[in-house]
């Protein structure tokens, strides 16, 4: 061999060495906060919950929680560090601030672009209001009597409601699920039925025509969609934005009604009790599948597949590897990171799509 063809042969090898081969990302589950069942602030595992059921994220990474079963609002750091933000070991209806509050197995929460947080008081049949200063009052419902009353503020009933959404307006959407109904909130506490005839049901159609049963996690995406986890109907459903109810457009997203679990699109797909949802910035939509004990995804054309989880258990690792138990509030961070309140683990895990 020549010189020269030394040299090429050298610079060839020393080409191909830097080249890396770019490593595949994952879908990877980690835990955030919480160990075993109880109460307790702290950092990561050193933090214990009580059947989280809900889960929202702000602008800054900052995740709120449904603390159900402890009767509290928790708010825990990027870096895992968790407080309590209001409530106490008195279940009951009190609007105070921070730990002076009362609630009554909180479920589903919601952030808004302020930091405002909206909390489905689902023992109490009313939706409270929290500000960042902690001050918990109460939007529309009351605690005193469960019913079905479109009106202004504690005027309004609902049933146990379960899930809850806020727009960029502060328009604030619940699945009220003993009603069988979506309703709507104004900023001013005035509550209008969204969509659902409050008989349940599983009719696709316009308004008050269609038909919901039970519905747990509702979510709307950027250009008023709202989506709803259709708890006892194993579907997905849709609701397009109108100004008269009429107008407004419910159909099946996703899952044929039976209670099982495949991937597919449409109705090819199955749900077990899908109970939470979250839409991120491009219209993909994330389901917790309660009974399937798994973290599902859904496009925009309806395509469900799943992100992470197989059978019940608790384990934290890659894509179906990791498991989860009972999971339901979901929420999805503007860089596509995934909160699960993991409920029967009495954890809250976070879902990233990175290099293992």
């Amino acid at each position: 061999m020549n010189k020269i063809s030394s040299i090429s042969v050298l610079a060839l090898m020393i080409l191909l060495a830097s080249c890396k081969v770019p490593e595949s990302k994952a879908w990877v589950v980690s835990t955030l906060a919480g160990s075993t069942e109880g109460y307790e602030d702290g950092t990561g595992a050193a933090a214990m919950f009580n059947q989280p059921s809900g889960v929202a994220v702000d602008s800054s990474g900052i995740v709120y929680v449904g603390d159900t079963l402890n009767n509290r609002i928790r708010k825990i750091t990027p870096a895992g560090v968790v407080t309590t933000f209001a409530g106490s070991d008195t279940r009951g209806h009190k609007d105070a601030t921070g730990t002076e509050a009362q609630f009554k197995h909180p479920g589903g929460v919601a952030v808004d672009s302020s930091g405002t947080v909206f909390v489905a008081d689902y023992g109490n049949h009313c939706i409270r209001k929290i500000t960042q200063a902690g001050v918990v009052t109460t939007l529309a419902g009351t605690h005193t009597d469960e019913g079905f009353k479109d009106a202004t503020g504690t005027e309004a009933r609902f049933t146990r409601p379960s899930g809850v959404a806020v727009d960029s307006s502060g328009t604030v959407f619940v699945a009220d699920s003993g009603n069988h109904r979506i309703r709507k909130i104004t900023p001013a506490g005035v509550v209008t039925t969204f969509a659902g005839s409050g008989t349940a049901g599983s009719e696709d159609g316009t308004g008050t025509d269609a038909q919901f049963k039970a519905p747990g996690g509702v979510a709307v995406d950027s250009s008023g969609n709202v989506f709803v986890a259709d708890y006892n109907n194993h579907r997905i459903r849709k609701i397009t934005p109108a100004d008269r109810i009429e107008d407004r457009v419910v159909s099946t997203l996703a899952g044929d009604g039976t209670a099982d679990f495949a991937d597919g699109a449409g109705t090819t797909a199955q749900f077990y009790y899908p109970a939470g949802l979250a839409v991120d910035s491009s219209g993909t939509v994330y389901v917790t599948d309660k009974e399937n004990h798994r973290i599902r995804k859904i496009t925009q054309a309806g395509v469900v597949s799943t992100l992470a989880g197989r059978t019940s258990g608790y384990k934290d690792g890659t894509g179906t590897d990791a498991q989860f138990k009972n999971p339901d509030g979901v929420a999805v961070d503007s860089s596509g990171t995934v909160y699960v309140a993991d409920t029967l683990n009495h954890r809250i895990r976070k879902i990233e799509y990175k290099v293992p």
